[in-house]
């Protein structure tokens, strides 16, 4: 049989590992739950930057329209935005889109 002071010893080496497997428990789940939140952050990233270059021609077709139609509230929107629109906007899409040309000719 045990002596009091082993049973009571005993008790309290089994309480510290009750509690620490308790511990490694949560510690466990929450683990879980950061690399599934990691996850989906790190599948957003990934989808906004394929939607990028769809982002980038829909701003500059907003952009060259704003510019065309001189349309205060469409610059004002995009300026809401952080978006500077400005009259000499017209000589980047003339000059973006004679490279484009000169591929369809190439072709």
């Amino acid at each position: 049989m045990l002596a009091r002071w082993q049973f009571w010893m005993t008790t309290v080496v089994a309480l510290l590992v009750a509690l620490t497997a308790g511990y490694s428990m949560m510690l466990f789940s929450q683990n879980r739950n950061t690399q599934a939140e990691l996850a989906r952050r790190a599948q957003y990233v990934q989808q906004s930057i394929q939607l990028e270059g769809l982002y980038r021609e829909m701003i500059k077709a907003l952009a060259d329209l704003s510019v065309r139609n001189q349309d205060k509230a469409l610059t004002d929107l995009l300026g809401s935005q952080g978006i500077t629109v400005s009259a000499t906007a017209d000589s980047p899409t003339q000059a973006t889109a004679a490279p484009a040309d000169a591929r369809k000719a190439a072709k």
